[in-house]
């Protein structure tokens, strides 16, 4: 006798041997790990790495077990559809950077939940020997050991062109990395290396005598 659509899905849920579950999790949760060692070893963006990459192995395994559970039931993978429809995540991601390894952590989590840890330790590894080769050649190309923030407000802002000309007369190296003008106060910054302690010192200087200036200066490697 035919079974109707219905009959089909409440039927259709074939049973998770729960030592599998289990491998697949933990396997998941180790790859997040490491996803995140890399992240803060590697990683460029100007935010809290450390706490950020804390996040890796909870998003990771929580996907895991959300395809894990679906993927056994025809219907609980429409009704994800429509779960899904009606959330809304409102937490701005700022760097590009954060979002490729969000999706990373995400896709460990896919492949693990669809038991497919061999391709997924495959794809992985070499992820990250592409973050690794990818460094290094950002390494060669950076010249600069010092993250610099100015913010100046008030009456005397400074413009941009300024700052960037007083930050570059005692600088060996100078990148802007983010710019954002709010019309009463201007943020800039930049990744400097500068020869000695006197020349940051004496552009911190400069820079504050021009006006209402406060300056920020944090280690390249020390954004944690």
């Amino acid at each position: 006798m035919p079974q109707s659509f219905e009959e089909f899905l409440a039927r259709y849920t074939p049973e998770l041997p729960i030592w599998q579950f289990l491998m697949n999790l933990v396997c998941a949760g180790l790859m997040c790990y490491v996803l995140g060692r890399i992240y803060i070893a590697y990683g460029r963006a100007l935010s809290n790495r450390r706490r950020f990459a804390r996040n890796f192995m909870l998003i990771g395994m929580t996907t895991m077990v959300v395809i894990s559970i679906v993927k056994s039931s025809l219907a609980l993978s429409l009704g994800l559809v429509g779960a899904l429809s009606i959330v809304r995540f409102r937490t701005a991601i700022k760097e590009p950077e954060e979002l490729a390894y969000l999706f990373i952590a995400i896709a460990i989590g896919l492949g693990a939940g669809a038991d497919q840890l061999l391709i997924t330790v495959a794809a992985v590894a070499v992820l990250f020997g592409v973050i690794w080769i990818s460094r290094r050649d950002r390494e060669e190309d950076e010249d600069g050991n010092l993250f610099v923030t100015v913010n100046s407000s008030g009456d005397q802002k400074l413009s941009l062109s300024r700052i960037t000309e007083t930050l570059g007369r005692q600088c060996r190296g100078l990148s802007l990395k983010r710019f954002e003008d709010f019309g009463d106060r201007l943020e800039a910054s930049y990744l400097i290396s500068f020869d000695s302690y006197d020349q940051l010192e004496a552009t911190v200087g400069e820079l504050q005598s021009q006006g209402d200036v406060q300056v920020s200066v944090v280690d390249h490697g020390g954004i944690l």
